[in-house]
């Protein structure tokens, strides 16, 4: 005889059956997520692995490392430390290595994420500091030689001076005092004028030594805000380079020691990618270390979370035979987790009546190793949510068998 099961109606049943739904549903979505979470931490600690590795090794790793994270994570979730202390502590020290390879490496790309702008503003203030160091070593040069030069033309200028109204040290005693345009004033008239010519040529060859400043100092600005980085780039080298051939060829003659020009980094340094090293944890980006950890952290929590089925579902006899060997325990109570919570161990009747309990203990290790049952410590096991609803089955089952029993009994009465 085939039996049928009590039909609920009503809202509230209605409201039950969908907020079942929902649950079941946020359950289902955990899964991809979870595996998302765990392709995307993979990807990150792959790419800073692989910089330090071969990349098939680092691939064989980072498979590992994801794989250890959501194991171990599920797997807290069904044991509690009091059950198997050495279990437990194994589990999570295993936990605990994972999480750490998997953000330490996932740092390196958050790391060049976070940083990609801040490094190039380093470089462009680095190429700036040494131009800027650079230009003021050749203004000071600039100013020392423009110096040099008046002071010179004042100097011929006074000799000038004194030799036309012949108070010039260098006449002799015999033709001092001799006003006039004489051959010492020619002479050192000459010297004047040299002179004059002179500071004249280097303030013409200052201006164009200015005119390279300024090309120098547009490249550099306009390097910050081009659209054309590379082309503004060259462009600020080659006005580099001429402003320093310049600066040779117009004190050279000077004697003095020409300033040392730094040698500024190249295109291909400039626009660099960040390399992942170990240096870059002397620079610490809290920002990347918390978004590496943040992605290995949801990983964690919602496969610690998920609450998972059995591998396997039980057939309809396993559920009949552990559904009848269940209920030859007595020892329940409601646990700290809020779940159902049975003492396995034989009561002190059964001790002295010498009570086989091969066949509910039989039902216990089933349900332990499929997942149904989570072992608290050595005597006493907790329900998973998943065993709930195939024992709520079982027991409207056994209810409706009775209402039917009983419907016949008062036909038959009547």
């Amino acid at each position: 005889m085939h039996t049928k099961t009590l039909e609920s109606s009503g809202l509230g049943y209605f409201i039950n059956q969908i907020q079942t739904l929902f649950v079941g549903l946020l359950r289902v979505w955990t899964i991809p997520i979870v595996l998302m979470l765990s392709v995307c931490s993979g990807f990150t600690t792959y790419y800073g692995l692989s910089h330090f590795i071969l990349p098939w090794i680092a691939l064989v790793i980072t498979i590992a490392i994801q794989s250890i994270i959501v194991i171990c994570s599920l797997e807290l979730a069904g044991i509690h430390w009091k059950a198997n202390r050495m279990r437990y502590f194994s589990v999570v020290a295993s936990l605990l290595i994972a999480l750490a390879a998997s953000i330490s490496f996932s740092y390196f790309k958050f790391y060049e994420i976070s940083e990609q702008s801040h490094l190039h503003t380093n470089r462009l203030n680095q190429v700036r500091q040494d131009i800027k160091g650079y230009l003021q070593q050749v203004l000071k040069l600039k100013a020392e030689t423009l110096q040099h030069y008046k002071r010179e033309l004042d100097k011929a200028s006074q000799d000038v001076s004194k030799a036309y109204f012949g108070t010039h040290a260098e006449i002799p005693t015999a033709l001092r005092h001799q006003v006039g345009e004489g051959p010492f004033w020619k002479h050192f008239n000459q010297i004047y004028q040299d002179k004059k010519k002179a500071l004249a040529q280097k303030e013409r060859d200052f201006s164009k030594l200015d005119t390279a400043i300024s090309e120098l100092q547009i490249a550099q600005a306009d390097l910050d805000v081009s659209t054309d980085i590379e082309k503004t780039f060259y462009q600020l080298l080659s006005a580099y380079q001429k402003l320093q051939t310049l600066v040779s060829q117009f004190f050279s003659d000077t004697g003095k020691k020409l300033p040392e020009a730094p040698l500024l980094m190249t295109y291909q340094q400039f626009v660099a990618d960040v390399t992942p090293s170990f240096s870059m944890w002397q620079g610490f980006s809290l920002f990347a270390f918390v978004c590496a950890a943040m992605v290995d952290f949801f990983t964690v929590l919602l496969s610690y979370r998920l609450e998972f089925t059995a591998p396997g579902p039980l057939t309809s006899e396993e559920e009949k035979l552990v559904f009848e060997c269940l209920r030859q325990f007595s020892q329940f109570r409601i646990n700290e987790n809020d779940e159902l919570e049975m003492i396995i161990e034989k009561t002190p009747l059964e001790k002295a009546r010498n009570y086989s309990d091969w066949s509910r203990m039989f039902a216990v290790g089933l349900l332990l190793s499929r997942g149904f049952l989570r072992k608290v410590d050595e005597r006493t096991v907790e329900f998973a949510p998943n065993l709930y609803p195939l024992l709520a089955e079982k027991m409207a089952a056994i209810r409706a068998k009775a209402e039917r029993g009983k419907q016949q009994r008062e036909k038959v009465d009547d």
